[in-house]
């Protein structure tokens, strides 16, 4: 007997129910794996909102809207810079949009490169609109990283060389045993290139351009901000602080990096001139806004299976 589509049969009688478990795994493990991360994106705010990032907003709020146009603009930098990419290999809808938003929410507030797993099954549950998404969402994760690498240690030779007075020697030393570390991550991909990317070396360039374009955005962007915040820090503080904050995006596997670079603003710099309050706030609107939005997508779904 034919089964409509998207059901699973049952086993027969004595079959062990892991069968059926098995089969339904198989058919809707993208849909599964959507699920499972982004409840786990919804624990993850829940823990942060409860901790220090609301802390921060109590501390010191911004007045001006340029902190707050700023801040917007870099907060959709990321998923706009992606979605400018895979609207240009697999042509996505509009609606694509909101996958790279959750698939950003889930980097932040879950584990590096959860959101990659939760965009890969957005796409193979669309298989009609994308081809061969595993190869694609790879080499513009691993080139997003190398970009990041790129620019992260232009930003710390800048802010070597313009904050060394800022610098404890212990300071100076963790920052260039990091500068090392990003190089060393670098070397392999660049060596064995052909074997690493599936894509071909013009869709590569292109997609390594638009992520070098989007750090400069965000590295001008978090600067304007904060300057314009507290306008009477010096410059080699501020290329100091974005620097530690790309140094901090780049480790793998560390959640809620925002309120990471908090702890490593207020250890560096300490208290003074509102500097910690301020990365607080940077911190606590982030997981604010993670938080709104995902409250939007779950109204929004529900909203669309009642209609």
């Amino acid at each position: 007997m034919q089964l409509p589509d998207g059901e699973v049969p049952s086993p027969p009688p004595g079959e062990p129910v892991a069968v059926s478990l098995r089969a339904l795994w198989r058919r809707h493990w993208p849909t599964i794996l959507g699920v499972a991360i982004t409840i786990a994106m919804v624990a993850g705010l829940a823990r942060g909102l409860a901790g220090s990032g609301l802390a921060g907003l109590r501390e010191a709020v911004p007045a001006s809207p340029l902190f707050y146009l700023s801040f917007a603009l870099l907060y959709v930098a990321l998923p706009l810079g992606d979605f400018v990419i895979f609207r240009q290999l697999w042509h996505i809808p509009v609606a694509g949009f909101v996958a790279l938003l959750k698939k950003r929410i889930a980097n932040d507030v879950v584990v590096g490169y959860a959101g990659e797993a939760y965009f890969y099954s957005w796409a193979v549950a669309r298989a009609r609109l994308v081809s061969a998404p595993f190869g694609a969402v790879k080499d513009v994760s691993i080139l997003s990283a190398l970009a990041g690498n790129g620019m992260t240690l232009t930003m710390t030779v800048l802010a070597l060389f313009l904050g060394q007075t800022l610098l404890r020697p212990a300071d100076f030393s963790a920052l260039a045993w990091s500068t090392l570390l990003v190089v060393g991550i670098s070397l392999p991909f660049l060596i064995f290139s052909r074997r690493v990317f599936s894509l071909p070396r013009a869709a590569l360039s292109r997609i390594f351009l638009v992520h070098c374009l989007r750090l400069i955005a965000d590295t001008v962007l978090l600067a304007l901000a904060w300057h314009v915040a507290l306008p009477q820090v010096a410059i080699g503080t501020w290329l100091l602080l974005v620097a530690g904050r790309l140094l901090v995006s780049r480790l793998p596997f560390v959640p809620n990096k925002d309120l990471l670079f908090a702890n490593f603003a207020i250890t560096l710099v300490g208290h003074s001139d509102g500097l910690s309050a301020l990365v607080a706030v940077t911190a606590a609107l982030t997981l604010l806004v993670h938080a709104a939005l995902i409250v939007v997508f779950g109204l929004f779904s529900l909203f669309r299976n009642r209609v």
